[in-house]
């Protein structure tokens, strides 16, 4: 356990010493939703009615754009033959770089999406709601993404191969990311039935994801360093 918080605790300094992927992230997110409006017109109702499907799929874009450097850099420079031939399960090593993706790009974007809820006039009443779904909901697209980038991680043209094999399985998230915050807006409450429905799919998947993600993931990567 002392080893896999290590890694985290390594892979989350060097996100932070370089800063690139995470400032790209959430400089591409806020400039998607913020030309949103641009785009739709002065519709305030409009832009209500839609602001957390704008929001959730402009969370999982700016995700995508840093999800190939979870094995990326290490395989570059050799560290990753180094975790792998370590006493340390490659299981968990590929679990602790998802686990620091999503502490270093998925809570900064979710905490993130209620300020530029603002700029979609979303009601005020669905900012518990958005947060606590993609707090939710994101720890499935850091696990989910990890799959991705252990299968491309040698391929040519690599970032076009991910974003074609991670944005289908992020479709379950995506749906009920949605449905939750929806319900809200609508004015069906925090305590109703389609919103606590939703969140709880929500928290499933996220879960299986973690469990299944990171078995994925290291299949992936001793296929790739053969």
């Amino acid at each position: 356990m002392n080893n896999f918080l290590t890694l985290i605790a390594r892979d989350l300094k060097l996100a932070v010493r370089e800063g690139g992927a995470i400032g790209t992230a959430l400089g591409f997110f806020l400039l998607v939703v913020a030309m949103m409006p641009l785009g739709l017109g002065p519709d305030l109702k409009l832009l209500t009615r839609i602001a957390p499907g704008i929001l959730w799929i402009a969370l999982l874009l700016a995700a995508l754009l840093s999800l190939g450097r979870i094995f990326e850099s290490d395989a570059d420079d050799g560290a990753l033959d180094v975790m792998a031939t370590s006493p340390m399960p490659l299981e968990l090593v590929a679990a602790a770089k998802a686990a620091a993706h999503w502490i270093s790009t998925g809570i900064p974007l979710a905490l993130l999406a209620p300020v530029l809820g603002i700029l979609l006039n979303l009601d005020i009443a669905a900012y518990p709601a958005l947060i606590a779904t993609m707090l939710a909901g994101t720890p499935a697209v850091s696990f989910i993404g990890a799959i991705g980038a252990a299968l491309t991680l040698k391929a040519r043209r690599g970032g076009l191969l991910l974003a074609l094999v991670v944005l289908p399985l992020y479709i379950p998230t995506l749906i009920f990311g949605i449905s939750a915050v929806s319900a809200v807006t609508l004015n069906m409450g925090a305590q109703s039935g389609a919103f606590l429905s939703s969140f709880l799919i929500l928290i499933a998947i996220s879960l299986a994801s973690v469990v299944l993600g990171p078995l994925a993931a290291a299949a992936a990567l001793r296929i790739q360093m053969q």
